[in-house]
């Protein structure tokens, strides 16, 4: 890989920085699946958010299954940052990459 950062083009020739989603928090998550309806790829899924939190997390007890989003396969991601957009919780984390 290089240092340079992974570039896209738009249809007009116009230069952009992919932001590729490396995280998503499960803490603040809803489970609204617009971040899953609205991604082109098949970046995420619905699971249980025990799955997903510490058992040392007091907030949540253990009878709380509650569906959330997570990432279930990130080497999909196309950096479109669709996801972050429809995202009432801000829950996503994105970065730029190098190629």
């Amino acid at each position: 890989m290089s240092d340079e950062t992974i570039k896209g083009r738009t249809r007009g020739g116009e230069e952009w920085i992919p932001q590729f989603v490396t995280e998503l928090n499960a803490s603040t998550c809803i489970g609204c699946g617009r971040c899953y309806k609205v991604c082109p790829r098949d970046v995420f899924e619905l699971v249980e958010r025990t799955e997903l939190v510490d058992d040392d997390d007091d907030f949540y007890d253990d009878d709380d299954e509650m569906m959330v989003m997570s990432i279930k396969n990130a080497d999909d991601c196309i950096g479109c940052v669709s996801c972050s957009r429809v995202c009432p919780k801000n829950c996503h984390t994105h970065e730029a990459l190098a190629g």
